[in-house]
């Protein structure tokens, strides 16, 4: 099984911003899911990870939380994709449209 979990998580409260920059916090986050092992990729609205479980995806946002609990107020938005009887596709699935969009070149 697949689960592809894109994610962001930032403070909102003041006591944890240097104005209206959030980067310090999320770097926080990136650095915990990084040394965790767990597949990801960072963009610039949020993170992608790859997991084996629904369980594994949850635990990093646990992960992530930790990170930054000291914030009073946090912001985060979830979205999931769940496959069976599939892997790796935090990279495969973008290998896919950059294969059909060569075949619209092509044409």
């Amino acid at each position: 099984m697949s689960v592809l979990l894109e994610f962001a998580m930032f403070p909102t409260s003041d006591n944890c911003r240097e104005g209206a920059s959030v980067s310090k916090q999320v770097a926080k986050i990136i650095d915990a899911i990084d040394k965790s092992g767990v597949k990801y990729q960072l963009t610039p609205m949020g993170t992608v990870v790859e997991t084996n479980t629904m369980r594994e995806a949850l635990d990093v946002i646990e992960l992530a939380y930790e990170q930054i609990k000291e914030c009073e107020r946090v912001y985060s938005s979830l979205k999931f994709d769940i496959r069976h009887n599939s892997e790796d596709r935090l990279k495969s699935k973008i290998k896919s449209v950059e294969n059909k969009l060569q075949r619209e070149v092509n044409k």
